[in-house]
């Protein structure tokens, strides 16, 4: 019988509500989170260290600043010189990628989770995983919230306050709710 963390990674309906290895696995991220959150601003290389251990995958340089937050930080991989401003949440269910030179506003959120439109199975605890994957030379505005199963193409610029629920084509600038493509950056 398959695990619910092997039917989440193949983006299938699965139980995490349930699961004593994936409620294990959170709580540890929870725990990891909050040690960073803590730390002083000044730790530079403690802060660097933690998010090394915590997050799949970094560049040599990179910013998180706090507070931040994720489920499960093994699912994240961020790129060379990523920038992430204060209240950055990543619901990292399933993988969420960076490019390189990714620069993400105060106040943003990636969330890989969503839950079915059928309300006993949502109401039994159950939800899928979408991967999200952000190209490079991507800057990302305050407040923007990018959905499950999201791709964003190199050199765009999402606009503060975007709800992105598509993937969105490299050279874009987009905006709205839903964020929407408004021009093509030269």
């Amino acid at each position: 019988m398959d695990s619910e963390k092997e039917k989440c990674r193949r983006g299938e309906l699965y139980d995490a509500n349930n699961d004593s290895e994936l409620l294990a696995e959170r709580q540890a991220c929870k725990v990891a989170c909050h040690e960073y959150n803590a730390l002083s601003p000044l730790l530079t290389d403690e802060r660097e260290r933690l998010m090394r251990r915590l997050l799949g995958r970094t560049g040599k340089r990179f910013t998180i600043e706090q507070p931040f937050f994720c489920d499960y930080g093994y699912n994240v991989e961020i790129g060379e010189n990523f920038y992430a401003n204060v209240n950055c949440v990543i619901l990292d269910e399933a993988k969420v990628t960076f490019g390189d030179n990714v620069f993400v506003a105060p106040n943003c959120g990636f969330y890989t989770a969503g839950h079915p439109f059928d309300v006993e199975q949502r109401n039994s605890g159950l939800e899928y995983a979408r991967p999200i994957v952000i190209g490079n030379n991507v800057w990302i505005g305050a407040q923007v919230c990018v959905l499950p199963g999201v791709s964003i193409g190199d050199n765009c610029v999402i606009g503060a306050g975007s709800v992105v629920v598509r993937s969105i084509p490299p050279n874009s600038l987009a905006v709205g709710n839903p964020c929407r493509v408004i021009r093509e950056l030269k």
